[in-house]
């Protein structure tokens, strides 16, 4: 299906910033209309209606959350809450009753139960209550998948939920107390070089695993599902691949060159231990998420040099 406009709703952000360039490329610039919070305020149902009206899409990406920290959402749940119910519901409402051909709601893989035993296949995500600490805001992105089915049940809406791993690369968030694991050790070991300094500390003994994906290979996969994939049921898109702690510890601080020691401390948590995604489905699709981790952390880490010293747009220091 070839799409007359498609709109991208939170476009600035980390996975927008992938997500744009290609859809362009793929659709035309004249087809594509990338959108921030500047435009609309999509909690408002007013202005909701508005960009059905004055854009007119026949696709809409909904990348547009209220997100933050693991501090800000323990300070703040009741917040989280409540403007991501109003981003979900409000967006589905307004898709149906202007009768979207297409809808695609993206979530994170935080929404899964926080005993999910890894690999976390799809079928998992209704069986426990997501990690505590950010359930408020995990729970509501969950009310995604009740509404793709709700809407596509009785008001038959086309929408599509898919559940990216764990995301890196460039344009990430690399601001301290808020960032994610790969971009807070990018930033911890370049600045320690930057001081000098002949070691940096690491928490626990490294031994917890992750899945992590390039996100431009998760943004290189949304074409797929808006013009060939037609079902409420969610996709995990990750590389499927487990890597503890200490070793992309060691890749980093060898991508970013810096020359001192890792002082493990294991007298800290290490976290949970294991989270890996499984990603059968999006393989029976045909699909996969390419990119290795060092060819994706090498990217990231150039790009955050480039940007570092001039505190570049979308660097979020």
């Amino acid at each position: 299906m070839k799409f007359q406009k498609i709109v991208v709703t939170g476009a600035a952000g980390f996975l927008g910033r992938h997500l744009v360039p290609i859809l362009q490329s793929r659709y035309g610039p004249d087809r594509v209309t990338p959108l921030t919070s500047r435009d609309y305020n999509l909690m408002d149902p007013a202005h909701v209606r508005r960009l059905f009206d004055d854009h007119k899409p026949d696709a809409l990406i909904h990348l547009a959350a209220y997100v933050g920290g693991i501090g800000a959402n323990r300070e703040y749940p009741a917040t989280f809450f409540y403007r991501n119910i109003l981003l979900t519901a409000l967006m589905f409402e307004a898709a149906a009753e202007r009768r979207l051909a297409k809808l695609l709601y993206p979530m994170g893989g935080c929404s899964y139960p926080a005993k999910a035993a890894s690999p976390i296949g799809e079928a998992q995500m209704w069986e426990g209550y997501p990690q505590k600490e950010s359930a408020a805001y995990s729970t509501a992105k969950k009310m995604g998948l009740v509404a793709s089915e709700a809407y596509r049940q009785q008001r038959g809406l086309s929408s599509v939920v898919l559940i990216p791993g764990n995301m890196y690369g460039e344009y990430d968030n690399f601001r301290e107390k808020e960032s994610h694991v790969v971009p807070a050790l990018v930033r911890r070991y370049y600045e320690a070089k930057l001081a000098g300094a002949p070691s940096v500390t690491a928490w626990g003994a490294g031994r917890a695993t992750r899945d992590f994906v390039y996100a431009g290979d998760v943004a290189a996969l949304f074409p797929f599902f808006l013009e060939e994939y037609d079902s409420s049921e969610p996709v995990n898109l990750s590389s499927g691949a487990s890597t503890s702690i200490r070793e992309l510890t060691e890749i980093i601080r060898e991508l970013t060159g810096f020359p001192g020691e890792i002082a493990w401390d294991p007298a800290k948590p290490d976290g949970q231990l294991e989270k890996i995604f499984d990603v059968t489905r999006m393989k029976q699709l045909g699909l996969s998420c390419p990119t290795s981790l060092r060819d994706g952390l090498q990217r990231t880490i150039r790009w955050f040099e480039a940007n570092y010293a001039t505190r570049g747009d979308g660097l979020r220091l």
